[in-house]
């Protein structure tokens, strides 16, 4: 089942200076994965970017220019077309649950997935996924910026399970580490589930 819940970021047909969003970041996590990326995971094209596509088309017989355009990308196994909502989805969902749940048990990882995609669903919380990511004060993980490091292949897995539809949780649209929570507010919530460091609950 493929949701399209992004709304934003970018119809780019190529990665080079000057853009940014996440089919630069598409490229920068496989350029990671294949070994030619070493900085940071940020949908910013810089000279890392550029040094790490040029590496990559010389070593696999490409134009060498730096830029990815259609052939780089379709050789890196991304599609270029801007079109890919499924794949943004899963590259946003998977970088909350690395920022958020990583040392978690998978369930419980799927589990933090399955509750952003919730509020998505919820007439209570924005309609995307992007929105619900990024709402202010929504997630620790954005605002101390753990959200933008790279998702490991675990927090992708989880990612594609919450978006196929494991919920582990049942519908719930809030999870706390009861230990470590600071605000009286979510006290509030009845509490339905426990996996892991978190419980789950919604009212």
């Amino acid at each position: 089942m493929q949701l399209d819940l992004m709304a934003t970021e970018t119809n780019r047909q190529l990665v080079s200076w000057g853009t940014s969003g996440t089919l630069v970041r598409q490229t920068q996590q496989r350029l990671s994965e294949l070994g030619y990326y070493r900085g940071i995971v940020d949908g910013i094209y810089g000279s890392k970017t550029y040094e790490a596509i040029l590496a990559f088309q010389q070593a696999n017989g490409l134009v060498a220019d730096g830029i990815a355009g259609t052939a780089t990308l379709s050789v890196l196994g991304i599609s270029g077309s801007g079109s890919n909502g499924y794949q943004d989805d899963v590259f946003l969902l998977a970088s909350i649950i690395h920022g958020e749940a990583r040392g978690e048990p998978y369930e419980g990882q799927v589990a933090v997935g399955a509750v952003v995609l919730n509020r998505v669903k919820s007439n209570d919380f924005p309609d995307t996924l992007y929105d619900v990511i990024f709402q202010k004060g929504a997630f620790d993980a954005v605002w101390d910026n753990q959200f933008y490091l790279p998702p490991s292949e675990t927090a992708l897995n989880a990612a594609r399970d919450a978006l196929n539809g494991w919920d582990p949780v049942n519908g719930a649209l809030y999870y706390w580490n009861p230990v470590t929570a600071t605000s009286r507010w979510i006290w509030q919530v009845p509490i339905t589930n426990q996996i892991g460091r978190h419980v789950f609950g919604k009212f």
